[in-house]
């Protein structure tokens, strides 16, 4: 594979919106397999709990290892990534994420299938620090919030279709052939990556100056730890809408599950479609993307206590949920930009894989907590801690941004 170009953004240039689309296309269906793999062994819990005789737990272990694998390694990868250059990191981890589902279905024991799970998440690791890496390189500047908001929803999509997918396949064709064809699937794609490398170009890497903060102390510098903790507290809010809204609504205001996984779905529809909303608003204003965070946030906890406090009719409910998750889903991808804005050049993998990791983390740590919740006989409380956990991180946000801005004007020294 040749070196890639380095730019920091692509001037604007007869057939630039081509070239945006190609990148798009290459990156977005990386993206979407990666978030495919993340959710394709959940449906075939069953199935494998007859095969294999297992627990429940040993079962949930499968995803436990991805996700904690992907989460653990991201910020070392994003290290790789900025001193070696994205692409051949990017096509070896789609490579290795792939392989490593496909071989689980020839896997003899279920032990098996967890190594294959952990190699998984090896390869899943490189695709946030690796995508944000070369979307700064290879996209113009003018389409940046756009192509932030279409990554987004191609990983989005894969968590949608997942299920869906797997569970169509396994009915028909059985849990081993059904990971053959989806882990090989990803071969075309690491294929396409490769033919159309040239286009994929790497973020530029200037000179770091004298005196200069380090890797370390960029990511344990205040503004990006406020960065982390902003991207932890939403992913926490969100996992707990995610994992308990249905049962909320139950306990509320007696809606029956069918109802209560149309409102889940009500919002679910407006938070992906949201990012795309997001993208073109990030574009098109760009000097107050805290303040439109702020307002969207605002709204998404209006809607929240809205659905836990008052007792509407029960048509009404997946429209109050489609208008929070569209505030909110607007609302990620000007957070996006503003973390881009304030990564020294050359530094995106590393602040990326960092402050990502912190999304499935917070996945990780709301539903326990809010469960317990319920189980002491206050599920009236949970949408209001979401709430107020959104509203938390837009203090995080805030002061973020402030501190970005300061060092960005040169008033502010590295922490």
């Amino acid at each position: 594979m040749t070196s890639a170009t380095t730019t920091e953004s692509p001037p604007e240039e007869p057939g630039a919106a081509r070239r945006d689309a190609r990148v798009l296309g290459l990156i977005g269906t990386g993206h979407f397999l990666s978030h495919f793999y993340m959710l394709c062994l959940a449906p075939l819990f069953p199935a494998w709990r007859a095969e294999f005789d297992v627990s429940y737990a040993t079962l949930g272990l499968s995803i436990a290892l991805m996700s904690g694998t992907t989460a653990l390694l991201q910020t070392p990868v994003g290290f790789a990534v900025d001193k070696r250059g994205a692409r051949r990191f990017l096509v070896g981890g789609t490579l290795l994420m792939a392989l490593s589902v496909a071989a689980m279905a020839f896997a003899p024991s279920f032990w098996m299938i967890l190594l294959l799970a952990i190699l998984s998440g090896v390869g899943n690791s490189v695709i946030h620090p690796a995508d944000y890496a070369i979307l700064t390189g290879s996209v113009r500047k003018s389409f940046m919030g756009r192509a932030f908001a279409i990554h987004t929803f191609t990983g989005n999509l894969g968590f949608m279709m997942a299920p869906i997918i797997i569970g169509l396949l396994t009915a028909v064709t059985g849990w081993r052939q059904t990971l053959a064809i989806v882990g090989l699937l990803g071969l075309p794609v690491v294929a396409g990556i490769l033919w159309q490398s040239r286009v994929l170009q790497e973020q530029a890497k200037p000179r770091k100056a004298a005196g200069g903060p380090g890797g370390r102390e960029l990511l344990f510098s205040r503004n990006i730890l406020l960065f982390f903790a902003f991207f932890l507290l939403s992913a926490m809010a969100g996992s707990g809408i995610q994992a308990w809204l249905i049962t909320v609504m139950g306990y509320l205001w007696g809606t029956p599950v069918e109802f209560g996984a149309m409102v889940l779905t009500g919002y679910m529809i407006g938070a992906t479609s949201g990012t795309l909303v997001g993208g073109w608003i990030a574009d098109t204003t760009k000097r107050n993307l805290m303040g439109i965070v702020i307002g969207l946030t605002l709204v998404a906890m209006a809607m929240l206590l809205v659905l836990g406090f008052v007792p509407l009719p029960q048509v009404l409910l997946p429209v109050v949920a489609l208008a929070g998750g569209l505030a909110l889903g607007t609302s990620r991808t000007p957070r996006d930009v503003m973390l881009k804005d304030a990564c020294p050049p050359g530094e995106i993998g590393k602040v990326f894989g960092f402050v990502s990791a912190g999304l499935p983390l917070g996945s990780a740590v709301m539903p326990v907590p809010l469960g317990l919740l319920i189980d002491a006989g206050y599920p009236a409380l949970v949408l209001p801690v979401v709430a107020g956990i959104l509203g938390l991180s837009l203090l995080c946000a805030g002061s973020a941004q402030e501190k970005a801005r300061a060092r960005q004007l040169g008033t502010q020294p590295a922490e």
